[in-house]
């Protein structure tokens, strides 16, 4: 007998999160999504306005904190009877975490390791995909394997590198079936609008200068959200416990060039455009990750040009302006 099409999103509310939500609905699964905060505004949920309502009939939403409420989270998954996890929840600011260090471990490792611990006595799970970030190997050279040593420069790259050494202790003690996923610099339509995409589309349509933090200058590759969530449940289909698998496309382009990209397609003037500012602390200069293996056991290839997907953002920033011009356009730290 086959396992139930049926999934659990931990962290619904984030843009990956709701991304992934939508992305199962039109393969035809039952999901049941989770988050610590009520459903966020319908703009910043794609499956709000990407799927019919047939698709949204299989979509169900559960309030639960990871800090305060695990054992509620447990018993809904034990009552869903998924046979898969995909968990996106994390503080996941980087320099934000300077600030307040002990709310990123409070979350990233003590509240993880509580649900992972409960997890592993509920039979029906049969993966669980920890979605990780490639900020746990810090600065790199050349490209990043799956196999590269963690080497963290942050309190948010260090708890999330904590949270994934305890579940490689879980996967070898218990063969806890948890699998990971590292993405580099997601992005897509329905993203924060702190973020470097929407939020540069956004302040080119307002006519507002962008702070450009160090000029520029740090390497990136970008992708967008409708190939990490394919290969997202790629993972939770055909990864085995420990597994890593990057998301990762190999064109790579600085964040300098990437704005002038974007004023390029509404024909402003970069240096009209952006004001060059001090860089963030402990910013990692590049991450340039081998999809390798994603590649060859998944079957996953990036699909979604860098070209083709700043129009989509674009078109979903045109399409919604009058809402998100009134959205907070910088991040909000909840403890």
């Amino acid at each position: 007998m086959s396992d139930p099409k049926r999934i659990i999103v931990i962290g619904s509310n984030s843009f990956s999160g709701a991304s992934f939500v939508s992305y199962c609905l039109r393969e035809g699964w039952e999901v049941l999504g989770t988050s610590r905060s009520p459903e966020a505004h319908a703009v910043f949920l794609p499956y709000r306005w990407q799927r019919t309502p047939e698709e949204l009939s299989r979509f169900r939403f559960a309030q639960f904190d990871l800090n305060l409420h695990t054992p509620e989270l447990l018993d809904a998954t034990s009552e869903f009877g998924a046979p898969y996890m995909v968990n996106f929840a994390a503080q996941s600011m980087v320099a934000e975490s300077w600030e307040h260090p002990d709310h990123w471990y409070q979350t990233n490792v003590v509240a993880n390791v509580r649900l992972h611990d409960g997890l592993r006595k509920i039979s029906a799970l049969k993966k669980y995909v920890h979605v990780s970030t490639p900020e746990v190997y810090g600065s790199c050279s050349g490209d990043v394997r799956e196999d590269a040593p963690f080497h963290p420069s942050t309190p948010y790259a260090a708890s999330r590198a904590a949270c994934d050494l305890h579940l490689q202790t879980f996967i070898r003690q218990y063969n806890f079936p948890a699998v990971f996923t590292r993405a580099a610099n997601v992005f897509g339509p329905g993203q924060q609008l702190y973020r470097i995409v929407p939020r540069t589309l956004l302040f080119l349509a307002l006519g507002q200068k962008l702070q450009l933090h160090g000029g520029g200058h740090s390497v990136r590759s970008f992708i967008h959200i409708d190939d990490v969530s394919d290969g997202t449940l790629r993972a939770a289909l055909h990864g085995e416990p420990g597994d890593v698998f990057h998301l990762s496309t190999k064109r790579t382009i600085s964040i300098r060039d990437l704005v002038a990209l974007m004023c390029d397609q509404t024909g402003v003037t970069f240096d009209d455009f952006a004001e060059i500012v001090a860089d963030r602390p402990g910013k990692d200069s590049a991450y340039l990750l081998d999809a390798g293996l994603a590649r060859t056991k998944l079957g996953w290839q990036d699909r979604v040009s860098l070209e083709e997907g700043i129009a989509d953002t674009k078109r979903w920033v045109d399409e919604n302006l009058a809402v998100l011009r009134e959205q907070p356009a910088n991040y909000i730290h909840k403890a």
